[in-house]
């Protein structure tokens, strides 16, 4: 897909977003909120609703909410332009409340398309009803901070999940804040092991041998016709055209890799000043890379934090 054709492809998604109907939600709206962000992003942060700054202004995350999710993006080196940001539900629920199971089932037709548009190698969530689509039976006070790997059916088809608690909840808590500023801490990280990740399915795949097709089944033998009536002679025919030779196979005999498995074209801010230092401390150890290590942990669902990384 094209830069243009995926712009386009959001931008559809958001029209259909701002008239849609399909839940209760759209009753009270000012205006629906259907995302924003760089179409070439490695990261999506998915929130869980819109609120009364955000219903105003159709843009997700302009409270202050938003305000410190931004100081949390600025701390490790990143903007909001670097990456998409977009919600569960697309319309706000009245007074704050929390999105209802039916609501979220109406809007999640429009976050998968937007996850299979991006396709990001990192999916960020921002609270529980977020956390819960991609990490389901699970409590953000011990899941946030850990990654694991993202379910396709949700439309991300090779990425994993990073847990954090939603900047709301950081306002309303002191140690909330401090717990967000450290798991913010393990974001560029993730993204480096989201990275080798598909990396190493890029591989996997190119080097898995061709499928070779099933011996067809033996049929059995026709029955005896009977001498056909003699034809008149056709007329003859113009000599057919040459056909074009076919295109040469790829390299080793196997199938282009699907461009799920293609690293993102575009890095998130070239990813925060920190990491250079991080790959040259590797590079002088005799341990596997950092970020090799949390690649390896993420089917594991290990805490970043207690990888003393950060």
């Amino acid at each position: 897909m094209t830069d243009g054709e995926r712009q386009a492809a959001l931008q559809q998604i958001a029209n259909e977003v701002r008239v849609c109907t399909g839940c209760r939600l759209h009753q009270q709206r000012t205006r629906s909120v259907p995302g924003e962000g760089n179409p070439d992003t490695e990261v999506v942060f998915v929130g869980e609703g819109p609120g009364f700054n955000e219903d105003r202004e159709g843009r997700p995350f302009v409270g202050r909410a938003g305000a410190l999710l931004v100081r949390l993006l600025a701390s490790v080196g990143w903007r909001r332009e670097d990456v998409f940001i977009t919600n569960v539900v697309k319309c706000r629920p009245p007074e704050n409340r929390d999105p209802m199971p039916d609501e979220i089932a109406a809007c999640a037709p429009f976050l998968q398309r937007q996850l299979q548009v991006l396709d990001p190698a990192l999916v960020v969530t921002l609270g529980r009803y977020s956390m819960a689509t991609f990490v389901p039976d699970a409590r953000i006070s011990q899941a946030h901070g850990t990654m694991r790997p993202v379910d396709p059916a949700t439309g991300a088809p090779d990425a994993l999940a990073f847990a954090m608690y939603h900047p709301a909840a950081a306002l309303r808590s002191t140690d909330i804040e401090q717990a967000s500023v450290r798991d913010m801490a393990g974001v560029p990280l993730a993204l480096l092991a989201a990275r080798d990740r598909r990396e190493q399915h890029a591989a996997e795949f190119a080097a898995a041998p061709a499928e070779t097709a099933a011996p067809a089944e033996e049929l059995a033998p026709a029955e005896e016709l009977a001498p056909a009536e003699e034809l008149a002679p056709a007329e003859e025919l113009a000599p057919a055209e040459e056909p074009a030779p076919a295109p040469e196979p790829p390299a080793g005999n196997a199938p282009d890799a699907p461009a799920a498995y293609l690293p993102a074209a575009a890095p998130v801010a070239d990813v925060p000043r920190a990491i250079p230092a991080i790959r040259a401390a590797d590079a002088a150890s005799a341990a596997p890379p950092a970020h090799a290590v949390l690649a390896s942990l993420a089917d594991a669902e290990t805490p970043t934090d207690q990888l003393t990384l950060f």
